[in-house]
């Protein structure tokens, strides 16, 4: 039997730098694998991205910003019902229709701006998930200027649906990362787990504690990634949809679920509840750990290296 060997390819999507890790005897079959999986991850970014004018997503968007109708496919139709369950199990603050923030958030810019409280205040009547009737193939939009953003679910989504492509295809052993968001096929071959650092969000060269992974997902939501300082204060690109401000009170949170996407939208619902979000993580059951802006770590996940597994 010819020994397993680790190939890593390593790409960018999604506005992240990305890597598919897969063990196989076979070099030729592990990059037509790679290359199958790596093309569906292009294939939803096409699909879904906001700032590709050609994407499903800005068609949506451009339905919605007419305060129109439009009919969508199965699979955006289940995007949508999960957008929905993330929106009640948030009391609200996971809501996609805060497209319309991103306008007045000049996240993009080097040097931006901080937004004209009342250009935050316009931008807020276009937002609420109840201003649209979901009916499981159709959207309408009942106000003009609205707009869905599915930040915090689709790379998440990907990531699972990559992971299960590998499998599928063979793969027993290996682990799909787009930008922090991760999915693990098994453990190593010789059972060995995972070591996926967190990093410190206050800190870019350090890790806060290592996390051993033999199956399932993980994902951390920040606000260091894509934030702006304005006078010395950070603010980040999670926005809370009722007040249109950056979330404050936590610097990073990191879940680990049996699925990418359940972690990504666990940890984006616990930052922004703030104050209440470590409570509410508690309740899930899910390992976890997040930071505050005193840089106090609290959660489940407390040494530096844990295993777990799904």
């Amino acid at each position: 039997m010819s020994e397993l060997t680790l190939f890593n390819y390593q790409f960018k999507a999604m506005g992240s730098p990305c890597q598919v890790q897969i063990y196989s005897t076979d070099k030729v079959a592990a990059k037509s694998i790679a290359d199958l999986v790596i093309k569906d991850v292009y294939r939803l970014e096409q699909k879904y991205s906001r700032y590709n004018p050609d994407s499903f997503l800005s068609e949506i968007n451009r339905y919605a910003a007419a305060g129109k109708s439009v009919e969508v496919d199965h699979e955006t139709a289940s995007l949508l019902n999960y957008a929905v369950t993330c929106y009640e199990q948030s009391d609200g603050l996971f809501d996609i229709t805060s497209g319309a923030l991103r306008k007045v958030w000049k996240f993009t810019q080097s040097t931006p701006p901080l937004p004209n409280p009342k250009h935050i205040d316009k931008a807020l009547k276009k937002i609420g998930w109840e201003k649209v009737r979901w009916t499981q193939s159709k959207l309408s939009f009942s106000h003009i200027g609205m707009e869905i953003d599915f930040g915090g679910i689709v790379k998440e989504y990907a990531t699972d649906r990559a992971a299960a492509m590998a499998a599928q295809l063979g793969i027993k052993y290996g682990l799909v990362n787009l930008g922090g968001d991760i999915k693990v096929i098994g453990s190593h071959p010789d059972g060995k787990p995972w070591q996926i650092g967190i990093q410190h969000p206050q800190k870019k060269d350090d890790i806060i504690s290592a996390i051993g992974l033999i199956g399932g997902g993980m994902a951390t939501s920040g606000d260091y990634e894509r934030c702006m300082l304005i006078n010395g204060k950070r603010y980040g690109h999670i926005l809370n949809p009722k007040t249109g401000w950056p979330v404050q009170y936590f610097s990073s949170v990191t879940v680990v679920s049996d699925f990418c996407v359940l972690a990504g939208s666990a940890s984006t619902i616990a930052m922004l509840k703030e104050a209440e979000g470590a409570q509410w993580l508690s309740s899930l059951n899910l390992a976890h750990q997040w930071i505050d802006h005193e840089g106090t770590v609290g959660g489940s996940i407390t040494t530096l290296t844990e295993n777990l597994s799904s």
